[in-house]
This record gives C-alpha cells, structure tokens and sequence, in this order.
C-alpha cells in the first residue's frame, strides 16, 4: 500500500440522517458522529426535505468529527442519490423543500413525456428540479440568469462546506459524475449535461453545477477548521461499491437495507448508448470517475427487503424487534415449502412490474410463526439471486463472489439463503455501512493515501466468508419453485403492471 496521505473527514448524508466520521490512512473508521434527520411526507407519496437543517446537521457532525479526532488532510462526501435542492446563489438559501429521491409527485409528468419519446422515471432528479421550478420560477427567468442554483445532496454539502453564500463566487457548486449520472440529464458519452434534454424540459443550464470527479482536489471546504480540501464525492451506493473494494471489472457488492441494491463494476471503456435499462433490468451507471476517466458499472435494484421485516415486526406482530427475525427462523429447519415473494412495492430487476404484490405460497395447517419468518429471509435472499443473475447477464461479467453490507449482512440465517440462493460465497462487510469507507478511500486517492483505483480494491478484507450449502441440483429446485412463486406475485394489480418508466 502507498505511504499514507493523512485521515480524511467523511460527511455521509443518508436518507434519515446526516453521519460525520475520520477515516484513516488504514481504512478503519473512529469518531462517529450522527444527527437524525428524517424527511416529511405531506400527502402520500410527496417526501421532502429540509435543505437548510440538513446543512445545519453537515455542519454540526462535521465539527463534533473533527474536534475528536482531526486535523484531516481531506474530506470526503457520500449522498443519498437523485434528491434534488434549488437554492438562491447570492443568499445561498433554498427557495423550496427539497424533493426527496422516494418523492412520486412527477409520475404524471413521467407519463407524459414517455409520450413525448422522453423517458424518465419520477426516482431521478430530472423531473424534481422541474417541478421546483414550476413552484418558484414558473417563467425560468431567474434561472436563467443563475439566480438560482439546483444540485443534489452531493452538491448542497459541498456549497455548505465550501462556505455557501458567505464564500460569494468561492463556493462550490459541483457534482460528481457519480451523482450526475442518476439526474437523467447527461449524456452518456461525455457525462456532462445533455444541453438538448435540459432544453426540453424548461431547465436552464445556468443553474446546472459544474461536472467533476470522483477523486481529485475539488476545492477547500473553508466552513471547517483548516479550510481541507473536498477530494472525494460519489452517491452511496457506489460509495458502498468503492467502500467494499469492487473497483475492477466483475467485482460485485450488494446492500440489504430498507431496499436491496446490487452494483456491478464493469470497468473502462466507452459509456453505454443511454441511460436506459438492459435487457436483463439493470441500469448502467458510473461507478466513479478518476483523471476525466470514467469506470462504469451496473445496478440491480429490489424494492423491499428490510422493509419486509419491519412489515413481520410492525404490522404483522410476529417479532420484537428486526434482530429476532435471525432466532426465530432458526427455530425451524426449513420453511416447509412455505415460499415468500417480497414484493411490498412491487418488483424491481429483472421484472419491474409494479402492479406485483407480496406473496405466500405453500401455507399448510403446520406453517408456523418459525417458517413464515424463515420464508421472509429466504424470499429476500431469492430476490438477492435474481439481482446476481441480471447484473451477470447485463454486464457480461460473471459475479464469482457477493460483497454485502448493509443491516440483513448482520442477520446469518439471511446470510447463508442468500449464498445458497446465488450458489456462490458471500463476504461480509467489515464495516456495516460501506458508504462512509468508500468516500474516504476516494478522497485518500485523491491525497496518495492509495496509488490507484486498482490498490483500493485491495483494501477490502471481508470480516466472514459464509460458503453456501448443498448442491447444484438443491438448488436448481429451490429457484424454480421461488421463481414459480414469484410468477404468481406478478400482474397482481394490471393497470400498475402496464406502467413502466
């Protein structure tokens, strides 16, 4: 490994809550420090955000971080993906609620502009920033000038970092390519704003952030003692990608939260034709840039997954507590033919059939509170195997081991469905959340912590490799009775199924 840059302070803005942690040179974490910020839901299906707490809680976490463990040579950034903020450039205050990433406002819109040969779906920044403007700037007119700046999580904590309006034309307003690739509004080839889409959808480049890299030296964060430099910026997921060492082509991690994603690296080279999904249901994204250089990748995405113990916790009355789903699955062998589709939202990749609902199948008189919950992990991990099998056939990469984080990695019972689900081993995160380790190495790249992305793939030791058990023929027959299941969940509502985004 390279001699060592220095600690880095990483500010990790999540979807309930804003963390600041000093990585150090030995990719181990120390000095955590959260505060809570959960987002408001005002009618159903609207989530919003405080942009002005959040950049209260940025700064507050980022001092306590560095009172304890600093001086840092760099700070780095990882962000909650596509939600959205527009705020004034000269007072730096925002001029809306910001549109979360979950928010479903735009659907309509969405659908609207599919028929308009414009395809977008309503998670992505582009159509957010949209209908903030038709709130606050309904003729574009300030936005046009630059009055008004729009950017997303990544953005806002580096204009707040970097000073915000105090700064004046100092403060940053940037986005990493990571960040502006899930927006819907760059183009593949150049991952820089695609200025004949922004044209058509009434958003004036002016208030577009400047395009940069993942690693690199930024700017300096001079709303922190010391003024160290911004040298890392990547959405969470793939921070958690870099987090977790898969920065060469075939490396794969998984995160089993609240949702499931699966990101696959699959190296350099030219971008894809669009942003659309593949054939298998997996979208192409980059992974990080480096130097102008742009390392792509693949994601997977399952709607629910610890959203589905918190239903056996929360509506079902079936556990105490998430962590009991672990005991009371191992009070019994198996689930007894008793096969779980975990489709509380619907279906992501490969299907993404939103009309699909949750399943059971298989009850009998002996399907018991044991079996049910062990069919709940094993049905995850099942959705866990569909995520592997389109990433490996839209990318070409075959996956020869799963990396996960995230809150199921600490369950076992999941664990080991999920590795005899995708018949492969399964490593263990040593670090529960990938994200905050990930935006550090990039930043420590960026300072010579590391000399290249290559080495940072070496940081990366599993803390346990779980083997799956049985054979091939096992379980042959255990997929194609889930994926049986599975058929049964799909087209449960028709009209959601016939929409696609």
């Amino acid at each position: 490994m390279s001699q060592p840059g220095g600690s880095v302070l990483v500010v990790d803005v999540g979807t309930s809550g804003v963390r600041a942690a000093i990585v150090r040179p030995d990719a181990t974490i120390e000095h955590e420090h959260h505060v809570a910020l959960l987002p408001d839901t005002p009618a159903p299906g609207l989530v919003e955000f405080d942009a002005a707490k959040m950049a209260d809680a940025v700064l507050t976490v980022a001092a306590a971080a560095l009172a304890h463990g600093g001086p840092v040579a760099a700070v780095g950034i990882a962000n909650q993906r596509a939600s959205s903020v527009v705020w004034e450039r000269s007072s730096g205050k925002p001029v809306a609620p910001g549109i979360g990433w979950q928010d479903l406002r735009t659907v309509g819109t969405c659908l609207v502009l599919q028929g308009e040969g414009i395809r977008l779906a309503p998670n992505a920044s582009a159509t957010k920033v949209m209908a903030i403007l038709d709130e606050v700037d309904p003729e574009r007119s300030r936005a046009e000038q630059g009055e008004l700046c729009f950017g997303t999580v990544d953005s806002w904590v580096a204009w707040t970092l970097s000073g915000g309006a105090a700064s004046g034309a100092d403060a940053l307003h940037v986005t990493d390519a990571t960040n502006a690739g899930v927006t819907a509004l760059i183009d593949p080839a150049t991952i820089g704003w695609d200025e004949p889409l922004l044209q058509k959808l009434k958003i004036p480049s002016p208030m577009m952030p400047t395009v940069v890299d993942s690693s690199g030296a930024i700017g300096p964060a001079t709303a922190l003692p010391g003024a160290p430099p911004i040298c890392g910026m990547a959405g969470d997921q793939q921070a958690s990608l870099v987090g977790q060492g898969c920065t060469l082509a075939g490396l794969a991690k998984a995160t089993f939260g609240t949702g499931g994603m699966l990101d696959q690296c699959t190296g350099t080279g030219p971008g894809p034709d669009g942003a659309a999904r593949g054939g298998a249901g997996t979208f192409p994204i980059v992974a990080f840039r480096v130097g102008g250089h742009a390392t792509w990748g693949t994601e997977a995405v399952m709607l629910s997954a610890g959203t589905c113990i918190e239903w056996l916790r929360d509506d079902l009355g079936l556990l105490a507590t998430a962590h009991e789903s672990e005991s009371v699955a191992r009070q019994c062998a198996s689930s007894g033919d008793v096969w779980f589709v975990p489709a509380l939202l619907g279906l992501g990749t490969p299907v993404w059939d939103f009309g699909a609902r949750g399943t059971i199948v298989g009850l009998t008189r002996g399907s018991g509170r044991p079996e049910i919950v062990r069919a709940v992990l094993e049905g995850v991990a099942h959705r866990g195997a569909d995520l592997v099998d389109a990433s490996e056939s839209d990318s070409g990469h075959a996956i020869e081991s799963l990396r996960i984080d995230g809150g199921m990695s600490e369950n076992t019972v999941f664990v080991q469905a999920l590795a005899d689900a995708i018949g492969r081993p399964v490593e263990i995160s040593p670090v529960l959340e990938a994200t905050t380790l990930g935006a550090g190495l990039l930043a420590g790249l960026a300072i010579g912590t590391y000399g290249s992305t290559e080495e940072l793939a070496t940081t990366f030791t599993p803390r346990r490799t779980v083997e799956p058990d049985g054979d091939d023929t096992g379980r042959s027959v255990a997929r194609e009775r889930w994926l049986a299941a599975r058929a049964k969940a799909e087209a449960t509502i028709p009209e959601l199924s016939g929409i696609s985004f």
